[in-house]
């Protein structure tokens, strides 16, 4: 076992993603029983209810486990883009009887501006703390490091992945293009090389002098033998989980993992304000009439989006929801997270065997 995880007691060399409108303190709580290090995602809750979830998980087991925050840059709110966005959305509002918010707003706030949250971490004290989107100032990064924390930072580029270890992470997470949910670049506006899981894996494991953690696309005990044979110190996974019955997805987001449009996943901004990779429904076919159409940023982006998604699943239309997942959706299987856990590690240990 590698020390990055041994360090924390950790069995497995698999983390369960931290999945914002997903991942829930018993998922994380039983991905920890099982050997793994579960995780849970504070970037869409306030400091009160992340210090809940981490008392959740506290009471689901006595193992290690991982926090996510987001730290995006604080959104710049133009009352006439978000007024331009959400006349684009009203007719499809008016397609379920109801109209857009009035206004829309930033929702979610980013760590890299949050005081309260951060005091609240160094309180509490999860034994992990993980970023995306970017990083916090220097100034949280070393008031978690006091606390003992071990810090991790998602990077889709070899220069996220050297900015991450010039702040003083511990461990990079190399988030391939395959990966489902939010992207994880630290700009979304700037060049994105695209860089698939394997390549990108290779090169921050012989780049960069931290272990990495190879995510996007993985989903059973052979990919993760595979990252690991490339460098990687561990594997994340967060699809893998989704059907999962201690995740919170909703029975829209499982039909739509199990069905057929999990072949074909798409990377869009339309629901967000940023880029994140979905299943294909009503909210990704909205691209051909809304791409030319300019999006407030993230979150506000989203604040419509939800509203949106809400509207119809009043109407019984859960096609417009945040139903992320990555390329490897087809492969997905709804087990409890211990047999899932099982399954992965029996399949680990199978495809490291020689031949």
């Amino acid at each position: 076992m590698s020390g990055l995880l041994s360090r924390l007691g950790v069995r497995l060399p698999i983390i369960q993603a931290p999945m914002a409108g997903t991942s829930t303190p018993q998922l994380a709580a039983a991905v920890t029983e099982a050997g793994g290090l579960g995780s849970i995602a504070l970037g869409a809750v306030d400091a009160a209810a992340g210090r809940e979830m981490i008392a959740a998980v506290r009471r689901g087991t006595n193992g290690p486990f991982n926090v996510n925050l987001f730290c995006h840059r604080p959104a710049r709110s133009d009352p006439t883009l978000n007024a331009g966005w959400l006349a684009a959305l009203a007719p499809t509002f008016a397609s379920f009887g109801a109209a857009p918010p009035a206004a829309i707003s930033e929702i979610y706030t980013s760590f890299a501006a949050d005081a309260e949250m951060l005091a609240m971490l160094e309180e509490t004290r999860p034994p992990v703390v993980s970023f995306h989107f970017g990083l916090p100032p220097a100034a949280a990064i070393a008031r978690l490091k006091s606390t003992g924390a071990l810090l991790l930072a998602t990077a889709t580029s070899l220069a996220e992945a050297q900015a991450s270890v010039a702040a003083g992470v511990d461990a990079v997470v190399a988030q391939g293009w395959e990966a489902g949910g939010h992207r994880g670049v630290f700009e979304p506006g700037a060049p994105d090389g695209r860089l698939g899981v394997a390549v990108l894996t290779r090169l921050l494991v012989k780049q960069v002098p931290v272990p990495i953690i190879a995510a996007g696309g993985l989903m059973d005990g052979a990919a993760v033998a595979g990252v690991l044979a490339l460098g990687a110190q561990a594997a994340q996974l967060g699809t893998a989980f989704v059907a999962c019955p201690e995740s919170s997805a909703d029975s829209y987001h499982r039909d739509a993992l199990m069905g057929p449009g999990a072949v074909a996943t798409e990377m869009t901004d339309l629901i967000s304000g940023r880029p994140a990779r979905c299943l294909p429904n009503a909210f990704t076919a909205l691209s051909e009439t809304l791409q030319a159409t300019p999006r407030p940023d993230y979150p506000i982006a989203y604040d419509a989006g939800k509203a949106l998604a809400a509207a119809a699943r009043a109407r019984g239309d859960g096609r417009y929801g945040a139903q992320w997942a990555g390329q490897g959706a087809p492969l997905a299987r709804a087990l409890p997270a211990a047999a899932l856990m099982a399954a992965l590690e029996r399949e680990l240990e199978l495809a490291r065997r020689p031949s």
